[in-house]
């Protein structure tokens, strides 16, 4: 079933759609990322490249869909919970059921014949498929008949059910809702709905809106400075406090008196090309100044940072193929991380963003922390190089690789050189190296 969403106006009718954005969070988050009333939403994709419903996201719609259909029967937050475990709030996922020789489908995985016995037999006819199964697809629909389902488990047998039963008969069915093969589910369930975000929250808000000024006021500086000649001007990239740090570097402020450059109007470097290029001291500065502003308590080393984006983007501002910017991170990875794992230091409104380095470092330091530390546990350094380069479903522990040979040869670049003496964060063993 070939199906694919990149907006949300492609899965989502247009009452829905506006719905979402009379949502106070739902508009605030969107528009955070760079979206624009009126114009398509793009759905969030994980660096795998599968579109995901954010929490804000899934919550606005399992409570209007509450709202609408179920007041007072269910609890927005059980959907959102079930959500979770089933499908990690992807719309497009499936899972093949050998037992019952059908596909689930969707944020709930719902089987189709489930969702056509509810909508002819027991009265929830909201949403008809009519033989469209692709209509579990979308976000609405998937979870009214999830939603719908519940509701009837909690009443199975004509017996008022407790949330347990009804969680656990989800998973496994009625006949397994005491069975202990559905007692894990029921333990992940309550955890999950613990950690679900609490209405009243909507963290980063004001952090966000000032960075977003900040990048504004920039812009706005640069767009009278970088006119005329072949030049691009690291002004025109990066904030004027991120300016302030550079040439308060003792070695990127040498550098730049050296060759002329003026505070207001700085000049990269260019290849034959014209091609804009960070230098190694000034991609080294950009690496420390992110590192001591935004990470200064986790374990990762400027040369790590600086390496990496000598192999991916040989310091090519805008990188080189299909990875952008200096660290080479998708926009779909930017924008998860940013939306779904707090990095909001940096705006991140579009993919020209990522061809900031200070913009492009930062979420290049933020995706190696989450892979550091994803599973709970910290990961073997090979692992986070490889799952860095190559994505981490391609780590092979037991082959290191040419791209592994060529970012340890990178790394001698950065590493004992005379600058690294004044960061004593580049020392020690609380490095990922």
């Amino acid at each position: 079933m070939a199906i694919s969403f990149k907006y949300w106006n492609e899965c989502i009718d247009p009452l829905d759609m506006q719905a979402l954005w009379n949502v106070p969070n739902v508009s605030a988050e969107w528009e955070d990322a760079g979206e624009t009333k009126g114009q398509k939403v793009h759905l969030s994709r994980d660096p795998d490249g599968q579109v995901y419903l954010t929490q804000t996201e899934m919550k606005a719609v399992a409570e209007i869909i509450v709202r609408r259909h179920f007041t007072g029967k269910i609890d927005a937050e059980m959907i959102c919970a079930i959500a979770e475990l089933e499908s990690d709030r992807q719309p497009l996922a499936q899972r093949y059921d050998k037992k019952a020789k059908a596909t689930h489908l969707g944020i709930m995985q719902i089987l189709p014949k489930t969702a056509d016995w509810l909508a002819s037999e027991k009265g929830y006819g909201a949403y008809q498929l009519k033989g469209n199964d692709s209509l579990l697809f979308r976000p609405f629909e998937n979870i009214y008949f999830g939603a719908a389902y519940l509701i009837w488990l909690s009443s199975f047998d004509q017996k008022e059910r407790s949330e347990e039963f009804v969680v656990r008969a989800y998973k496994g069915g009625t006949k397994k809702a005491t069975h202990k093969s559905t007692l894990k589910y029921w333990q992940r369930y309550l955890s999950v709905k613990e950690s679900l975000p609490s209405r009243k929250s909507l963290e980063g808000r004001k952090s966000v809106e000032e960075v977003s000024a900040s990048l504004a006021l920039a812009k706005k500086s640069a767009s009278s400075q970088n006119t005329g000649g072949t030049y691009t001007y690291w002004d025109s990239v990066a904030s004027p406090e991120d300016m302030e740090d550079m040439w308060n570097h003792p070695v990127v402020s040498k550098e730049w008196t050296l060759t002329g450059e003026k505070q207001g109007q700085v000049r990269f470097s260019q290849d034959d090309k014209k091609r804009p290029y960070l230098s190694r001291m000034e991609l080294k500065a950009v690496a420390e100044i992110i590192l001591i502003k935004h990470f200064s308590a986790k374990p990762l080393k400027v040369s790590v940072l600086c390496a990496l984006a000598e192999i991916i983007s040989m310091r090519f501002l805008s990188g080189i193929g299909p990875r952008p910017g200096i660290m080479g991170i998708e926009y779909s990875t930017a924008v998860w991380l940013y939306r779904e794992m707090g990095f909001r230091a940096y705006r991140i409104s579009s993919a020209d963003d990522l061809s900031k380095p200070f913009v492009s470092m930062y979420f290049g330091a933020s995706y190696l922390l989450w892979l550091l530390e994803c599973e709970g546990r910290l990961q073997p350094p090979q692992y986070v190089i490889q799952a860095y380069i190559s994505g981490p479903k391609n780590v092979n522990l037991q082959d290191t690789g040419p791209e592994y040979l060529k970012f340890e040869e990178a790394l001698s670049y950065y590493e004992d050189t005379k600058d690294t003496k004044r960061n004593p964060r580049d020392q020690g063993s609380c490095t990922i190296m």
